[in-house]
């Protein structure tokens, strides 16, 4: 197997006659020899080819007059490699090739390539032998250079092979061999996998609960990459992290300020904590997207009045809240200005957090600069008020990591300076004792990945994918208009219709914009206070963002305003669809279906989602039987579907929607929170202890809620254990009933809402109360 990858960019001919011809064979024969392939580029443009497309690279061999192809330069092709190197990769090793003349070779080339390369290489003074021996050390140790601490040691440690006198029983996968089904196992995932899956006992690669050895070196790398004061390594996912951070952060009976938007694993925090929340309410739009909190929310004052108004407050150990969090990004992309959300906040808490699960990516692209929980430091709030700030990052999620694996990130602040030893108290109350090894060691790389330029590089490839779709949409668009030869329908993006060059005054239509303004200029996609095209009443100038990585497609319907339209596509219809194409979209609301633009997104990845939606329309045009277009939905519930077509579907779906006016019910239901009777925790001690019951939502009228009731995606509790349901034409069971008349009408397409237990016969909702003797002692 080959130990790494050579570019060789040279316009010599690899198989010239020549002399110089005849050197570089020899060089290049005797890398492969020593366990190295090679790349051979002809032209400039060949090369950044390669540095595009080829991670595996372990150095570079590069000609100075090497030809610039396709297009002519104004510098040559050498240079524009170089550059190419040090934009894709740290540290590279690169050799440049020069003539013969050496002293006036070296002397016109411009100081920079100094810096930018290890040696020189003048193909006839050396043996080929001793010309590839330098260039194959420097790849190898670049190759050993590269790996991060907790990867490089456990990488050593399989390389040993031990016997394993250990838990896990497996040893090693030893064990799979015995038993059929384990040798399936072990064939599937492969031995590498399962020899790195190690005990604790092993010492010689750290303790994750004592931050020590290669683990708590990685930990220390990681923070350094992400500018934190302090790295966690976290499994178990995101929500382990917040209810880890919360647990720290806040103790029973004190005030917690809480983005209603939050994940429910906040909210699970404040159970154990034994908190009272006071909520801090989001906008919404006409799509029933959620928003961000308006800065006038976080201001002193406002914080204040919430906290004065909160029944669970009166009795609070303390009258100032002692930990807030907020959402960043939230679900859908959008991103505060995290400095100025930090001053707003400072007066009224000295504990921060921000839940960055869906934004682990923002430090590592000039785009999110200033938008991300760790650029809050003593350089951009000076002073003795900036208040402790921490950010949980589900890394799996938008970075190579492997499932379950996250961060937590400090930054601390001398007014609620945090003693590491007692938030491990917390980190190892909710940490596991048996780590997956494969998975820190996917933490630790994910880091490493991000570790210099090569961060921005991934990033911003996966901006420039998102930025393009963003326009084929809309481009697409137009096209169907300008034909006139179909119905005058398509989807459309979530996102401004016209955006500003800073630099120029120039207006462009967002489909025509230069890419590159919207990739770098973080103005393009700023929430402009008003604008009809994200909805959302009270932002002020630069308070938020929307992140072009989380696209939002719309479908005909309502808009962002609410304005409902005659006939509609439902997007449940049309994401349904799209599974049968292979296509899983990351959420679906009932206008709006989302989908992410991570690392992992290639032009043939979106060509194919466009294509789909091209495919959709013209099914949906000309009327195609519904079990043609989903056939799946069509077969579990012939009695419903039977000899629908899929416009008769869309329209009486969306006649529904519209009829019970859902995206408005919805948004006032999350507007106007339900009145807080009894303490998130007070309700779990009664709900374990049996003194709930289950209610229908028609019997459910001023109960009290005994446990969680969450709209999943993207997990944002509706209604917490210990408010009041409400009165019966109140906005949260008129939402809930919608939601269940909805489940009745159109089977196959159920809302996903925890906490509501459906009746398979009568389809009725019902949800945890406590029963009404508990009410009273409540």
């Amino acid at each position: 197997m080959a130990v790494g990858t050579v570019l060789f960019a040279l316009d010599q001919d690899p198989q010239d006659q020549g002399a110089r011809g005849e050197q570089l064979r020899r060089i290049r024969a005797a890398l492969e020899a020593d366990g190295l392939d090679v790349r051979w580029a002809g032209t400039a443009a060949d090369a950044r080819a390669v540095l595009r497309t080829e991670a595996g690279l372990a150095a570079a061999v590069v000609a100075w007059d090497l030809a610039a192809g396709r297009h002519p330069a104004e510098e040559p092709g050498g240079a524009s490699v170089l550059r190419g190197v040090g934009r894709r990769f740290k540290d590279l090793p690169v050799f440049l090739v020069l003539t013969d003349e050496a002293d006036e070779d070296l002397d016109r080339l411009p100081l920079w390539v100094a810096e930018s390369v290890v040696g020189y290489v003048w193909p006839l003074e050396d043996t080929p032998g001793f010309i590839a021996g330098r260039i194959s050390a420097a790849a190898r140790a670049y190759r050993e250079a590269v790996l991060p601490p907790f990867f490089r040691a456990l990488r050593r440690f399989d390389d040993a092979h031990e016997y394993s006198w250990h838990t896990p029983a497996h040893a090693g996968g030893v064990a799979f061999l015995k038993s059929p089904v384990g040798r399936a196992f072990f064939d599937h995932y492969g031995e590498r996998l399962l020899r790195s899956d190690l005990s604790i006992s092993v010492e010689e690669l750290g303790s994750l609960f004592e931050h020590t050895g290669p683990i708590g070196d990685a930990e220390r790398n990681a923070a350094r990459i992400f500018g934190a004061d302090r790295t966690y390594f976290v499994l178990h996912g995101n929500s382990t992290a917040d209810r880890m951070v919360g647990h720290f952060c806040v103790s029973r009976d004190e005030i917690a300020l809480v983005d209603r938007n939050c994940h429910k694993s906040v909210l699970h925090g404040l159970v154990l904590s034994g908190a009272r929340p006071v909520y801090l309410v989001p906008t919404r739009n006409g799509y029933g997207l959620a928003g961000p909190v308006p800065p006038a929310e976080t201001a002193a004052d406002a914080v204040a009045g919430r906290v004065a108004r909160n029944p669970l407050a009166a009795d609070a150990a303390h009258p100032r809240a002692e930990y807030a969090v907020i959402t960043n990004s939230t679900y859908d992309g959008l991103c505060y200005d995290a400095v100025r959300v930090a001053r707003q906040l400072a007066p009224s808490t000295p504990r921060l957090h921000f839940d960055e699960a869906w934004f682990a990516y923002a430090r590592f692209h000039p785009l999110y600069a200033g938008r991300y929980a760790m650029s809050v430091d003593a350089d951009t709030f000076p002073g003795p008020d900036r208040p402790t700030v921490f950010s949980t990052q589900s890394t799996h999620k938008l970075l190579a990591a492997l499932s379950q694996s996250a961060m937590v990130h400090v930054r601390d602040a001398p007014r609620a300076p945090v003693d590491h030893e007692l938030f491990n108290e917390a980190f190892m109350m909710h940490g596991t004792t048996s780590p997956l090894y494969p998975a820190l060691a996917s933490l630790d790389v994910a880091a490493g990945m991000m570790d210099g330029p090569q961060g921005r590089w991934l990033i911003d490839e996966g901006i420039t994918e998102a930025v393009r779709f963003r326009q084929a949409v809309v481009r697409t668009g137009r096209r169907v208009t300008a034909a006139g030869d179909r119905p005058d329908w398509f989807f459309g993006v979530w996102q401004p219709d016209t955006v500003t060059d800073p630099s120029t005054g120039a207006r462009h239509d967002f489909a025509d914009a230069p890419p590159d303004l919207l990739r770098t200029e973080p103005s393009c996609w700023e929430l402009e206070p008003g604008a009809d095209w994200h909805g959302f009443p009270g932002l002020t100038e630069g308070h938020c963002m929307l992140d072009p990585v989380k696209v939002t497609l719309t479908c005909p319907g309502i808009d962002a305003t609410g304005r409902w339209s005659d006939t509609g596509i439902p997007a449940r219809v049309l994401t349904a669809y799209l599974a049968t194409r292979g296509i899983v979209v990351e959420k679906t609301d009932s206008y709006t279906t989302l989908v992410l633009f991570s690392m992992g997104i290639t032009k043939g990845k979106w060509g194919t989602l466009l294509d789909a939606l091209m495919d959709f329309k013209a099914l949906y045009d000309e009327d195609a039987p519904l079990d043609r277009v989903l056939p799946g939905v069509v077969d579990r519930h012939p009695r419903r579907y039977a000899g629908t077509t899929l416009s008769e579907l869309c329209r009486s779906m969306h006649r529904h929607l519209r009829d019970t006016d859902l995206v408005t019910l919805l948004d006032t239901a999350f507007r106007e929170l339900p009145e807080p009777v009894a303490p998130p925790q007070r309700c779990y001690q009664r709900l374990i202890r049996g003194g709930t019951e289950r209610v229908r939502l028609a019997d459910a009228a001023c109960r009290v809620a005994a446990a969680m009731v969450t709209v999943t995606p993207p997990g944002i509790p509706v209604l917490m254990p210990g408010e009041s349901t409400g009165a019966a034409d109140g906005p949260l069971l008129r939402y809930l009933r919608a939601l269940e008349s909805f489940d009745r009408a159109f089977p196959g397409f159920r809302s996903e809402t925890h906490g509501v237990t459906v009746d398979d016969e009568t389809g009725d909702y019902g949800i945890a109360c406590l029963r009404a003797d508990e009410e009273v002692r409540t």
